[in-house]
């Protein structure tokens, strides 16, 4: 069994993520949710960036030097 850490959080934050947890689903299982869903946000927000930069302000790989 994996090692169990204590992660001190305000009230309100636990009454929070109380009312997200879903009927059988653990803590652990809500952290996950959560900690994914950021992932998937963060990577569509630098794919907006990226699309939305011109290609004149990259710089071409052969171009960089150690």
């Amino acid at each position: 069994m994996p090692a169990l850490k204590r992660l001190p959080v305000s009230e309100k934050i636990w009454k929070e993520l109380g009312a997200m947890k879903g009927a059988g689903q653990t803590y652990d299982d809500l952290l996950g949710e959560l900690i994914e869903r950021a992932k998937k946000a963060r990577l569509e927000e630098d794919l907006l960036v990226w699309e939305n930069t011109p290609d004149s302000e990259y710089v071409p790989l052969s171009e960089i030097k150690d």
